[in-house]
């Protein structure tokens, strides 16, 4: 079957977002005060754009542009050309492109699919190469073409991609949850032991015996041809070690820093800019050294249980804790006497071991779903390249 297509600037009115300046001037929390859509009142994973966290007074209107339920937004700089659907009315700057439809004989599910694609999305990218800053502007979203077939074969290509696309959200939805209960766990914990059966003890008293708690290497030039691994800030993301973007460092260089190379059976925290992150060193980062910014806490099993400190470092009170001992020069700090005086409640060793036990059940169920949301991302990916193809 032949599709025809369509330009954007036939189907869409395609204007530039506006903001009245000093926007600080203009923002409101008046009962009359008028919608302000932020990139912050959008996500990742949404598809519509329901509320906003800020108004603007209504004498900045003019100076600004106008959406409405219905139409379509771009994001036109930086992360550019996501789509999102408006379901309310407001106003947007100038980081935002409106699409708003010249036409009913569109379905509006089917175009945010073709928006979002990455069919859509190579078309951006190629005309915005170049750019220091890639840009959509409103000439170059009027010129790209999109597959436009027959309304009923719109709905039918929507539905199928809007349920696949529901399986993954709520497979993130799941693992967002996951991701809660081991805090959920913790607390629940500590709250239903008694003061008998628990203490608090320095972070410093923990470590075990002949080591303790250092900074490591201070941050080195390019990347070293079958170097050293450096564990940096950037590594340790949302509790994980994430070890996609290590740097290689010069051997001779890490050998000055051997206090800081690590045995994989360490807590890692950072402590300079993301102060607070946490992550567990695995046993593949054996010979691996941590740089400047983190520090690695070599923790005694025999005083405490190694998932239990971790999940304890990453709780609320403690992170409090970090952020009232933080100070800032360049960047927010966190040094090592601050870190080493870290107060740590220790329960009884056997509530710690069955809090140990359910964490690795929970990390179990969470790989699992990681695991399952690849497969639905391929799944999806692989869908959007039929639809668009006219092979679905």
């Amino acid at each position: 079957m032949s599709w025809t297509s369509a330009a954007l600037g036939d189907l869409f009115e395609i204007a530039r977002g506006g903001s009245p300046r000093p926007i600080a001037n203009y923002l409101t929390e008046a009962d009359d005060g008028v919608n302000w859509v932020s990139i912050s009142d959008a996500t990742d994973s949404a598809k519509y754009i329901r509320s906003t966290k800020r108004k603007i007074k209504p004498a900045g209107v003019s100076r600004s542009r106008v959406v409405a339920p219905g139409d379509f937004l771009l994001t036109n700089s930086m992360s550019f050309g996501r789509p999102y659907i408006m379901a309310t009315s407001g106003c947007i700057h100038d980081g935002w492109l409106s699409l708003s439809p010249k036409t009913a004989g569109t379905d509006p599910d089917y175009l945010f699919q073709v928006l979002s694609s990455p069919y859509t999305y190579r078309k951006f990218e190629r005309l915005a190469s170049g750019a220091t800053v890639k840009n959509l502007n409103i000439d170059l979203v009027r010129g790209v073409e999109i597959p436009l077939p027959p309304l009923d074969e719109q709905r039918r290509i929507a539905a199928i991609l809007d349920q696949a696309d529901a399986l993954r959200r709520k497979r993130r939805e799941a693992l967002a949850f996951a991701g809660t209960l081991k805090q959920a766990l913790l607390e629940c914990m500590l709250n239903h032991i008694s003061h008998l059966e628990s203490s608090s003890v320095l972070l410093a008293e923990l470590v075990r015996r002949g080591d303790k708690i250092n900074y490591g290497v201070v941050q080195p030039g390019d990347d070293f041809q079958d170097g050293v691994s450096l564990v940096r800030v950037g590594n340790i993301v949302d509790g994980d070690f994430r070890s996609g973007s290590m740097k290689q460092i010069d051997p001779k260089i890490e050998a000055q820093y051997q206090r800081s190379r690590l045995k994989g059976d360490e807590i890692l925290v950072a402590c300079v800019g993301s102060i607070g992150s946490v992550a567990i060193a695995s046993p593949e980062l054996a010979g691996a050294n941590i740089a400047r910014a983190v520090a690695r806490i070599p923790s005694d099993p025999m005083k405490i249980n190694r998932e239990y400190l971790s999940e304890y470092l990453k709780s609320e009170a403690c992170q409090r804790y970090f952020i009232s001992e933080t100070r800032t020069v360049a960047q927010p700090t966190l040094n090592i006497k601050q870190l080493s005086e870290t107060p740590i409640p220790l329960p009884a060793s056997g509530d710690q071991e069955r809090f140990s036990q359910d964490v690795a059940r929970i990390d179990a169920l969470i790989m699992q779903s990681r695991e399952s949301l690849k497969y639905l991302d391929a799944l999806f990916a692989s869908l959007q390249h039929r639809a668009f193809r006219g092979e679905l």
